[in-house]
């Protein structure tokens, strides 16, 4: 899997395959789907990762380590903006740091590409950033999501991790994150939940983290409205598109902090 069709990136990576559900982001997650589909399509490293439960694919909180695929971005010869795991969570209890260093190792040795990193568990990010010895490496972005205020927690926890660029992936957002603050964050994705058990975004929810990033001096990326659109109707993910306040928001990260 490289090439993609997200907005914010070129390719993505996985070296890792297989997660859990952590929290009400999770629920209705597009890789516990592609997960079962690869594994039906023979696939090896998604053997065994989902089952099935109300209809729907689930994850089983089974990891895979891929070091095959650690040999991939050094072939990718021009450079791109790469989504590190779309498939996984590189920082999943069940990922060792051993590996997770490993990683960090292909980063530091492909500098001609921009490594986006996202996680849900950026407490753990913090202990591996704070344990290498490698330094802080300027072509990685870590982030992390957050889909409402019942866990904006992790924005403070994004603040303790050494990293070039930090960022928050506000999707999919079901729910509103209140006044929330942004401060040494970079980068801000807002979107709405596509599928067919998509839960609506809301305007006003956009109109918080906006205001926020305005506040803070933080780049706003909408990437799209999903499978509800701003009138609150239901439609196609592109129909609804990807339009907020008359206007197509695709700002990159500016500033760094170290």
């Amino acid at each position: 899997m490289s090439e993609t069709a997200i907005e914010w990136t070129d390719s993505t990576w996985n070296p890792v395959a297989g997660c859990s559900i952590m929290s009400s982001g999770c629920t209705n997650c597009y890789a516990m789907q592609m997960a079962y589909r690869l594994e039906a399509m023979g696939v090896e490293k998604y053997a065994g990762l989902t089952r099935k439960s109300g209809g729907r694919s689930v994850w089983k909180g089974i990891v895979h380590e891929d070091r095959k695929a650690l040999r991939i971005p050094a072939t990718w010869k021009k450079p791109r903006k790469i989504f590190v795991n779309s498939m996984s969570d590189l920082f999943h209890p069940e990922v060792s740091m051993d590996f997770i260093a490993e990683v960090w190792r292909v980063m530091a040795d492909t500098p001609w590409h921009s490594y986006q990193v996202l996680t849900k568990r950026p407490d753990r990010m913090a202990e591996f950033t704070g344990s290498w010895d490698g330094g802080v490496l300027d072509n990685v972005w870590l982030g992390t999501s957050v889909e409402d205020s019942t866990v904006v927690d992790r924005i403070d926890e994004l603040r303790k991790v050494d990293a070039k660029i930090r960022f928050i992936s506000f999707e999919p957002l079901i729910g509103p994150v209140g006044n929330v603050d942004l401060t040494a964050i970079d980068w801000a994705i807002v979107g709405g939940e596509s599928g067919p058990r998509a839960r609506p975004i809301k305007e006003p929810w956009i109109d918080q983290i906006h205001a926020a990033c305005q506040r803070d001096d933080t780049a706003f990326f909408f990437k799209q409205w999903g499978a509800w659109g701003k009138d609150n109707k239901r439609r196609s993910k592109k129909q609804n598109g990807r339009t907020y306040r008359g206007k197509t928001w695709d700002e990159m990260p500016r500033v760094a902090h170290l």
